[in-house]
């Protein structure tokens, strides 16, 4: 029997297996006994090295080279550091917010890029068309889609500044469009307003962000597409078709004006100038036959007999070159009396 022990408690009798030849069970196997005072030295080990480990993770931060980092010491703004490797102190003492300042950054409005590639892909949802959405002065509606993109000048004041600042840029710039295009009409919107309308967003936007003091600066705003809703869509392209075709037939129109016109006038300029110079040429002349005339009657005055043999001499003169057969005639009263034949002579 096994018997009780001194306390009065059953004694326990451990088999010794089949040592020396005996038999009885299989020999189970023996604990090592455990150092309570080693354990916990080891678990204190433990417990300081997870905490170096993890100081010494926290304690270092990288940049990269199109980012800033804005530093904040028990959560107020410390400084902002430029690209590179940086320390700080762990155990979330200092936090570190990584703000990429030097990329251009945008936003899309009416549609969103799902694939931006060689060949990019677009989708619109219900948002976008409640974004592209919108009313014009002249009580149509129009399907406007736009990019918006910006660059961060201060990283603090993006932060900061204000909450969710990108709902902030984005309902800035739907209600700047909404106003701009609520003050024009649909054909302006859809045909040559559209630099105009951009530059004048791009301006009250930029004034915006920097009355709010966001950080940013509006390097671009962009018209993607326009178009009429898809419900009036065919409607409102027969009606620019038909505009089309009377600029068409007006711009014609003027060009047959301004071929023919100019032409017509030129014409009667030439002939009024023609007629002015014959008129002038015939008053010269005229006038140089009456001043021709009035020396010749002076000079007549002066010496009559002179002047009558002058006159009929260069009479002659003039006349009979022209003559072929030339008689000179000598008599008195018309009688023939003398004849010389000058024809000869003359060859």
């Amino acid at each position: 029997m096994a018997g009780f022990d001194d306390n009065g408690f059953p004694r326990i009798i451990k088999s010794q297996g089949n040592r020396g030849g005996g038999t009885g069970g299989p020999r189970a196997p023996e604990l090592p006994e455990i150092d309570p005072e080693q354990a916990g030295k080891m678990a204190l080990l433990g417990v300081i090295a997870a905490l170096l480990l993890w100081g010494a993770w926290s304690s270092y931060f990288q940049v990269a080279t199109d980012e800033e980092a804005v530093v904040l010491r028990f959560g107020r703004f410390l400084s902002t550091e430029g690209p590179g490797p940086h320390l700080k102190i762990p155990f979330g003492v200092d936090e570190v917010y990584l703000v990429p300042s030097k990329r251009q950054m945008k936003m899309e409005f009416g549609f969103r890029t799902t694939k931006a590639q060689q060949r990019s892909a677009y989708r619109r949802g219900n948002t976008g068309k409640s974004e592209s959405i919108m009313l014009t002065g002249d009580l149509n509606v129009v399907d406007l889609q736009w990019v918006v993109q910006y660059s961060i000048r201060d990283p603090k004041a993006y932060l900061f500044h204000a909450r969710e600042i990108d709902l902030v840029i984005r309902d800035l710039s739907e209600a700047l469009l909404r106003l701009v295009v609520g003050d024009v009409g649909v054909n302006y919107v859809l045909t040559a307003g559209r630099q105009a309308i951009v530059g004048q967003v791009k301006g009250q936007l930029s004034k915006a962000v920097v009355l709010y003091d966001l950080g940013i600066a509006i390097d671009q705003v962009i018209i993607q597409d326009v178009n009429p809703p898809e419900a009036v869509k065919q409607s409102f392209n027969e009606v620019n078709e038909a505009q089309q075709e009377r600029e068409e037939a007006i711009n014609m129109a003027k060009k047959a004006y301004n071929n023919a016109v100019p032409r017509a006038r030129g014409s009667a300029q030439q002939m009024i100038s023609q007629a002015e110079g014959y008129a002038l040429e015939r008053i010269n002349k005229s006038q140089g036959d009456v001043a021709n005339f009035v020396a010749m009657q002076s000079a007549y005055s002066k010496s009559r007999s002179v002047t009558r043999a002058r006159l009929h001499l260069e009479m002659l003169q003039d006349v009979l070159p022209k003559v072929k057969q030339k008689w000179v005639v000598s008599g008195a009263k018309g009688g023939v009396l003398k004849h010389m034949d000058l024809r000869g002579a003359a060859r």
